[in-house]
């Protein structure tokens, strides 16, 4: 009998890049020591492999393909329906990561056992007992009379034990303690992980049936195991805490069936996560007495704004060259913002130490918090107070000009709702038609901002 080939390669263990021969170092990722030589399974004896999707077709005409709706259902949770776009799709493959005790289990669980009120669901746990699945679930009083489990780690048995129940969503959890006996590797290797993904996206695709794989992360925060993981599922979802633990934030980062960047909110109480149907409210308890350098902006979070207290504290460097902090934001767009102040605001911050922070947690991913930030950090250096009742939103440029954002009047209305009766923003912003409650400034320079304060 002729003696299987098997192939090998190396991998490196922090980020999956490949390489033909061994090295010291990952030009990937920058990191030293991680390239590992790994066996990649025998190659098959067709001499081709089918698709992640699972099936091959022959070539045809665009206007030929037959285009069907996308018939979703719901996961039982509105902020995670709204994370993915409106909920489930059939034959989607959906990977949630997130760091050790955010929730990733405790969410799906609680999401499974409401879902399978309407539909057969498969939970697969290859990291915890169904005894202690079983205990979790009773302490957040979860119903239990219907969601379907299984203790395995092998994938030929999941897939085997899901072709026989035919669920309409399987849970891995996780993707990393899975293995196929295809693959001669330890469970979370590169190639063990790649493999196992495969084989689920595959049958996901085949049968229609909704997939739902945990995935660990790295010290970075990123995925672990093969980047091969992230391109292959249909959407990735980040969950994350805040920084006082209260709250898990739900973000995707990539989605083929809705918006990226769609934010859910939950807490985290004695009967698991809860959805926070007023994510703003959370995010705006500030204290009676107002202090210098806080000021409330708007951001927009998907599909909806979401209003987020920025502080600033400026002080005079003690240690040779000064600090430029920033939490939640982008540490060169706080460093724009000081040259711009500097240059058109007649402010010279050369000698100051200036630090940023956006209260709860929330970190600012788009540019509508320019003028805000360069606002605070101006009161905060004046050692003034800004009103209370003040809004803030608008793109900050660098000749000094204010650019209007996107969904200006949403925004408004969204500060008009919490008690907000004033608001600095982009003349383009500016509403045609007055808003009830509201007085609006519209502005075009950042001169024209400092003298509006």
């Amino acid at each position: 009998m002729a003696k299987v080939k098997v192939k090998t390669g190396f991998v490196c263990s922090d980020c999956g890049a490949t390489y033909p021969k061994w090295q010291g170092h990952c030009s990937a990722c920058d990191a030293w020591s991680t390239i590992k030589e790994v066996r990649l399974g025998p190659e098959p004896r067709s001499g081709r492999r089918d698709g992640f999707a699972g099936t091959t077709s022959p070539v045809t005409l665009l206007k030929d393909v037959q285009f069907t709706d996308e018939h979703r259902f719901s996961s039982g949770s509105e902020e995670f329906d709204r994370v993915l776009g409106g909920g489930f799709v059939p034959g989607s493959v959906i990977l949630i990561g997130g760091d050790p005790g955010a929730g990733k289990s405790t969410i799906l669980l609680q999401t499974m056992c409401h879902a399978a009120a309407s539909r057969e669901v498969l939970y697969v746990s290859g990291e915890e007992s169904l005894q202690q699945i079983a205990g979790r679930a009773r302490r957040l009083q979860l119903p239990l009379d219907r969601v379907k489990m299984l203790a395995e780690s092998s994938v030929e048995r999941v897939l085997e034990a899901a072709e026989s129940e035919r669920p309409a969503v399987v849970v891995i959890d996780s993707i990393q303690v899975m293995q196929s006996a295809v693959v001669d590797a330890a469970p979370g290797g590169v190639s063990q992980v790649r493999e196992s993904a495969a084989a689920f996206t595959c049958f996901a695709k085949t049968s229609g049936v909704v997939l739902i794989m945990v995935g660990h992360v790295t010290k970075d925060q990123s995925l672990a195991g093969p980047m091969t993981l992230s391109h292959m599922v249909d959407t990735q979802v980040m969950l994350s805490s805040t920084e006082d633990a209260r709250y898990r934030l739900m973000r995707t980062t990539k989605n083929r069936f809705g918006p990226v960047n769609e934010l859910g909110v939950f807490a985290m109480t004695e009967k698991g996560l809860r959805e926070v149907k007023n994510p703003s409210a959370i995010f705006l308890s500030r204290t009676e007495n107002a202090a210098p350098g806080s000021l409330i902006s708007v951001l927009w979070e998907g599909t909806r704004p979401l209003l987020v207290e920025i502080q600033s504290l400026v002080v005079s460097a003690q240690y040779g060259s000064p600090r430029r902090l920033g939490i939640g934001l982008d540490q060169n767009r706080i460093a724009m913002v000081l040259a711009v102040i500097n240059k058109h605001g007649g402010l010279v911050l050369a000698d100051q130490d200036v630090f940023v922070n956006v209260v709860g947690g929330i970190r600012v991913l788009e540019t509508s918090a320019d003028l805000a930030v360069a606002l605070a950090i101006v009161s905060s250096f004046r050692n003034s107070v800004l009103p209370q009742d003040l809004l803030v939103f608008g793109e900050v440029g660098l000749s000094g000009e204010i650019r209007p954002v996107s969904n200006g009047e949403s925004r408004l209305k969204e500060g008009v709702k919490h008690g907000f009766t004033r608001a600095i923003v982009p003349k383009g912003n500016a509403p045609k038609k007055e808003i009830p409650g509201m007085k609006v400034v519209g502005v075009t320079s950042l001169s024209e901002a400092l003298d509006a304060i």
